[in-house]
């Protein structure tokens, strides 16, 4: 499989960007009009854009990153999972080794009676997942009208309908 590299001007980047990819929270015809800033590679804490500018990633992805690029201790072990096992879902009364360890690990860090962990793949899905969990658990109780839930306005948690409305801005 060949790498994926910048090996187009960042004009072109920008016009196959514009004509095919719909970015998440952009105004389309500023983006239209100026083109996108196009990342071609990362390390530590700094991006670098198509243009050789080398920028500080203060939001870390998208809060994602936030131990830094191009670690190679990570790059190997994830390497090493994705060979054995990339990927798989724990709905139906499944579950595998990794994600057993986490929670484990996780509920042994955590204070006091803290001692379940639900994995999601995005904060915009744990966001939806808890909103859920809070109706379920307030249904279960006997209050299935207690539904308020407290945010600031445009305030961001998330791009799927039920976390992006908390803050108002679905």
């Amino acid at each position: 499989m060949p790498a994926i590299t910048n090996h187009m001007p960042t004009a072109e980047l920008q016009a196959l960007d514009a004509a095919h990819h719909m970015h998440p929270f952009t105004a389309g015809n500023e983006l239209a009009s100026k083109g996108a800033r196009i990342i071609t590679r990362a390390s530590g804490i700094y991006l670098t854009d198509s243009e050789g500018e080398q920028i500080l990633d203060g939001m870390a992805g998208l809060w994602c990153v936030n131990i830094g690029y191009g670690r190679d201790e990570l790059a190997e072990v994830a390497a090493r999972q994705m060979r054995e096992l990339p990927y798989y879902n724990t709905f139906f009364q499944t579950s595998h080794a990794p994600v057993i360890a986490l929670a484990a690990k996780i509920a042994e860090l955590a204070p006091g009676d803290l001692n379940h962990t639900f994995f999601a793949s995005s904060g915009s899905e744990a966001n939806d997942t808890n909103i859920r969990m809070v109706r379920t658990y307030w249904a279960n109780k006997g209050k299935p009208d207690k539904a308020i839930i407290i945010s600031r306005h445009n305030a961001y948690h998330g791009s799927c309908v039920g976390s992006g409305s908390l803050g108002g801005m679905a």
